[in-house]
């Protein structure tokens, strides 16, 4: 969940002027700023509320005490020692939501069960040399049950079960060492459908690297940045794009699809997908050290026993990963970069600080060189986010949805 130290509340505050307005024919709209706002701050007292929102002390008012009817909300301790009456800050109730998240990767399946905070209560993951549709109904039917034991779950307490999986599963197949024939399955198979067979819940399908985006964007620590853009590092690679401080997955939801972008100079392929994914880091290991699967995606993989072919995988994506970074910065001038991946946060942070290095050699002349931050969540991030869909989608404010619907009122600009 996130939260805000009172030097980060001004900066949030001047970065993020957000908007109600007193009408009553928008107060869905309200109800979900005041949400938002409660789950960037981790509390907020109704006096708060007014000052940031520009609503009437009424309007806050009614408002807080409809979303703690419905259970959105909890009351904290009254803060005491002002003048006049004390104040109670307002927080999110982590049992208001339950929702499952499944991740359908090339490498591994995971599902988890995630409060309305995003606290991860059960988690279960398989890997597999590829994923088919037979292997993933299978994987879900077996795990469902114990999974939700081990929530403390039943079947009427979640709310959803959304899924992050790579677009066109059946692409790439040589790359990754895939069977065609079987991986063609994907093409003709209804998952949607075929969930539905399985469990009662609503069901959203979203492509993986916007899902892992959306969980560092909704769970991560404070981010200043309205625009930045994300890359996650998986079997292959992809990410997503954050614009006016909500995910923009795009008309065709492929926002953030980095595989094809054209790395120069660099030998092994023009693509970024062929230099900085874990695809690559699996070729150099099964040539020198042995079964590759185990090594990488096992839950206790041990990456210092992989030395120096990990260095020296890291430095060739790190220099592919800063000529994406600045063909993105000429279309978008992005406030930062954030980068993640299906690695131990060590590895994270060494990718990042090598990028950086790498960007202190490039010509940047014409764009503005961003912050790049490490991301959060390493290889839950996809899960994670596909859980967090209706909370992104319905609780908070999109404000590229705004400006869509409302263009010409600022009331509600970010």
């Amino acid at each position: 969940m996130k939260k805000m130290d009172g030097n980060y509340e001004e900066e949030f505050q001047c970065a993020h002027p957000l908007k109600g307005s007193n009408l009553t024919t928008v107060r869905g709209v309200n109800e979900r700023l005041i949400l938002h706002l409660v789950r960037n701050h981790g509390k907020l007292t109704k006096a708060e509320a007014t000052r940031i929102t520009g609503l009437s002390p009424n309007a806050v008012s009614v408002i807080f005490r409809a979303l703690e009817a419905e259970g959105l909300l909890l009351r904290g301790n009254a803060i005491r020692g002002r003048i006049g009456q004390p104040s109670v800050p307002m927080r999110l109730n982590p049992d208001a939501r339950h929702y499952v998240g499944l991740k359908i990767g090339r490498r591994t399946f995971e599902i988890v069960v995630m409060n309305f905070v995003g606290d991860v209560l059960a988690r279960r993951t398989e890997s597999h040399s590829y994923p088919t549709p037979a292997a993933m109904l299978h994987f879900v039917k077996e795990a469902l049950n114990p999974l939700l034991t081990s929530a403390g779950k039943s079947l009427s307490d979640i709310a959803a079960i959304n899924v992050a999986m790579p677009f066109e599963l059946w692409s790439w197949t040589a790359d990754f060492g895939a069977p065609q024939n079987e991986m063609d399955a994907w093409r003709s198979f209804n998952l949607v459908a075929e969930l539905k067979q399985v469990v009662p819940w609503p069901i959203r399908v979203e492509n993986d690297g916007t899902a892992a985006c959306r969980a560092e964007l909704v769970f991560g620590p404070p981010n200043a940045a309205q625009d930045f853009v994300y890359f996650f590092v998986g079997t292959f690679i992809g990410g997503g794009v954050v614009l006016n401080g909500s995910v923009f997955p795009g008309r065709r939801g492929n926002a953030g699809g980095f595989g094809p972008l054209r790395v120069p100079g660099e030998p092994g392929g023009d693509r970024l997908v062929d230099h900085a994914s874990l695809v690559v880091l699996e070729r150099m290991i099964a040539d020198h050290v042995g079964d590759p699967l185990h090594k990488i995606y096992s839950e206790h993989s041990d990456w210092d026993a992989m030395e120096p072919l990990v260095q020296t995988w890291i430095s060739r994506a790190a220099r592919s990963l800063a000529h994406a970074i600045i063909s993105t910065l000429a279309v978008i001038d992005f406030q930062a970069v954030v980068i993640d991946g299906a690695f131990p946060a060590a590895i994270r942070s060494r990718l990042v600080r090598e990028v950086e290095r790498q960007l202190d050699r490039l010509d940047m002349q014409g764009v503005i060189r961003p912050d790049i931050k490490p991301g959060h969540f390493g290889s839950s991030a996809r899960a994670l986010g596909a859980a967090a869909y209706q909370i992104s989608t319905e609780y908070m404010i999109d404000q590229n949805t705004l400006l869509r619907q409302n263009p010409s009122n600022p009331s509600h600009s970010l």
